[in-house]
């Protein structure tokens, strides 16, 4: 009977000892409370800079533009005449030569008119177009309905000229600044329809 027992407790000893042995060589247990997932890129990466709302570009729906400028004056809302009581020297007439604003919205008259002697209305020029006097500064005027401006006209005599062909003129055909239709004052005055004699001048507009 001593030596049964003396086997049992060599089995059981042996088999503590082997439990022991395995719990040394196995994986130690994790602290309570802790993961065993790694840790994720945000905890360990520095934070990217992004654009704030500060920095960020307006919508552009919210960006607003300035007013856009007045539009030109033109011929289908304009109105011409012209006002000789300035009076003549040496053989040459000063006029006004005035364009008014008829139409219902504002425009803006900047420049030099186009002034030719014309057969009538609807007639072609006749002779050398006006030449520009350039000592009155080119200014933008803002034209509100029924308002006007004007600028110099000189018409020199035909007859001033020994070589000038004469040719009867109705009137004025008048291209506003930066216009290609015309307009016509009718004003009786003789042409000369050889190239190369001028006898317009005109400045550019001035408010009245």
């Amino acid at each position: 009977m001593w030596t049964q027992r003396i086997k049992t407790g060599l089995v059981t000893t042996t088999a503590a000892a082997s439990l022991l042995l395995l719990a040394a060589c196995g994986p130690s247990p994790s602290p309570a409370g802790s993961s065993s997932a790694p840790p994720t890129s945000s905890s360990a990466s520095p934070t990217s800079a992004s654009p704030s709302a500060s920095n960020s570009p307006s919508p552009s729906g919210t960006v607003t533009s300035a007013a856009p400028a007045e539009g030109q004056c033109k011929a289908d809302s304009l109105t011409a005449a012209t006002d000789s009581t300035g009076g003549g020297a040496a053989g040459s007439i000063y006029e006004k030569l005035i364009l008014t604003n008829s139409g219902t919205m504002p425009c803006t008259l900047e420049g030099f008119a186009g002034v030719s002697l014309t057969a009538d209305a609807n007639g072609a020029p006749i002779g050398e177009p006006a030449t520009r006097e350039t000592t009155t500064p080119v200014t933008k005027i803002e034209l509100a309905p029924g308002k006007s401006a004007w600028a110099e006209l000189r018409y020199t005599q035909a007859g001033n000229y020994g070589d000038c062909t004469k040719v009867p003129a109705a009137g004025y055909r008048i291209y506003p600044p930066n216009d290609t239709a015309s307009l016509f004052v009718a004003e009786q005055h003789d042409a000369c329809s050889n190239a190369g004699i001028k006898l317009l001048t005109i400045t550019a507009f001035q408010a009245v």
